[in-house]
């Protein structure tokens, strides 16, 4: 039977019906990824390899209740301040979130900060953050430059087909956060299967990719790149009963273990949107939309994403078993 813990939430939003719901996984082929998805998602590439899983892309799609249908681009301009909350209203959707499962070496890359990003015309840079859902013995990610490298060394080592060696390789166990400053050089190595949150921003300018015939933004990447970041491991810290894996500028990332009804802290209010991302077992999430109607009832399955708008009236997770989420939630509760 499951086993249920309910929150209520009292704010001064639009009362338009706008209901939790899951998003469909949208599958993007990536050169370094895997042609089977297996046992992750029961999906097999026809043609290139599936290397990023989006699971708030604003081309995912509402697979449940009266939004069924409606990618979340539409959802989020239609019902803006009811889906993000008033602090967030006048933003597009704030966070993207990936699955990423690198079968080669990705390209060593440097994302911009909000300033670089704004003086070439876009809203916003792209700062980041991996947790490792899974990794090999031996796993490892490349985060910076090693001490003492200095940008001349770097655009040499470019030249010459060499920075893989002037890279601080920093190994990664299964549980670990990894913070991706704006501005860090950085690769992902096979071997993990990494939970991306990061700004709305597909901005990534590639430093070097092995020698490969891939276009590079060399100019660009030195102008973001920076020698010294704020990237690294950050360690958990316990909170009520679960763990907060990461809080910075852009997102608060929550591990919750779930032993049948004994996390009622999860569905308590808070002013934003909601992202639930089901790690192991099943929830079913259930009701009441602004105007106090019963929303449709919907299960979450391992590997799936649900959605809880800032307006939300009353809601309940229930499990029929041991289960864990990871709620990410974006600045401007």
């Amino acid at each position: 039977m499951y086993q249920e813990t309910v929150g209520v939430v009292h704010t001064r939003v639009s009362m338009e019906t706008v209901p939790p719901f899951r998003l469909a996984p949208y599958f993007r082929t990536r050169p370094w990824g895997f042609q089977d998805l297996n046992p992750w998602y029961n999906y097999k590439a026809e043609g290139e390899p599936i290397g990023e899983v989006w699971l708030t892309g604003e081309m995912c799609t509402a697979d449940t209740g009266s939004l069924q249908g409606m990618s979340l681009a539409e959802i989020t301009r239609q019902h803006r301040t009811t889906l993000l909350g008033p602090s967030l209203a006048g933003q597009d959707f704030p966070l993207l979130i990936k699955l990423l499962f690198p079968k080669e070496k990705l390209s060593v890359q440097v994302h911009p900060d909000d300033a670089l990003a704004q003086h070439y015309g876009e809203p916003r840079g792209k700062t980041e953050c991996w947790y490792a859902l899974d990794a090999k013995p031996g796993s490892r990610v490349a985060l910076g430059v090693k001490p003492g490298v200095t940008l001349d060394q770097v655009s040499h080592a470019v030249e010459d087909k060499s920075l893989e060696s002037l890279l601080d390789m920093l190994p990664v166990d299964k549980g670990d956060m990894v913070f991706v400053d704006a501005g860090t050089v950085h690769a992902i190595w096979p071997g993990l299967v990494i939970l991306e949150t990061q700004q709305t921003s597909d901005l990534t300018y590639r430093l070097y990719d092995y020698g490969s015939s891939r276009e590079l933004h060399l100019e660009k990447s030195f102008a973001a790149m920076r020698v010294h970041t704020r990237a690294g491991k950050v360690p958990p810290k316990t909170v009520d009963g679960h763990s907060v894996l990461i809080d910075e500028r852009y997102f608060r990332i929550e591990r919750w273990p779930i032993r049948m009804g004994t996390a009622p802290s999860l569905v308590t209010p808070v002013r934003v949107v909601q992202m639930l991302f089901v790690v192991e077992g099943q929830v079913k999430i259930s009701g009441l939309t602004p105007d106090g109607k019963p929303f449709e009832p919907f299960t979450v399955e391992r590997n799936q994403m649900a959605i809880v708008p800032a307006s939300t009236a009353r809601w309940s997770l229930a499990t029929d078993g041991p289960a864990e989420i990871i709620r990410i939630v974006p600045a401007g509760e």
